[in-house]
């Protein structure tokens, strides 16, 4: 599924990165996850979970040290119904070996 605005602007996933040693010798790692929560009424026909969009407004809070445990809790929601398009598209998209613009290409239909 290709799922996106229907005008194809950016949006953006909240996140972790994280810096950590596994000893004082060892060279640090770099690791990073994608939060996820309950689908909205697009993805739960697609998936039981999908990823935390931030709402325009909520960018700057998310990525502000100073943010409060709480006023952060409240911004891991759901993305609104209505907002997104999922559009079928090819089982291409299901190698990491193919990367274009043949990946949201929408799928021919089933005659």
């Amino acid at each position: 599924m290709f799922i996106h605005f229907p005008d194809d602007r950016m949006f953006f996933f909240a996140g972790l990165w994280e810096r950590w040693w596994e000893s004082k010798d060892a060279e640090p790692m770099e690791t990073c996850t994608v939060i996820t929560t309950t689908p909205n009424g697009l993805m739960s026909p697609i998936h039981n979970r999908m990823p935390v969009i931030l709402e325009s407004g909520d960018c700057g809070k998310w990525m502000d040290p100073k943010t409060s445990v709480d006023e952060a809790s409240a911004i891991l929601r759901s993305y609104p119904d209505g907002e997104l398009e999922a559009i079928p598209v090819s089982g291409i998209v299901n190698s990491p070996a193919n990367d274009g613009p043949q990946c949201v290409e929408p799928r021919a239909a089933a005659v």
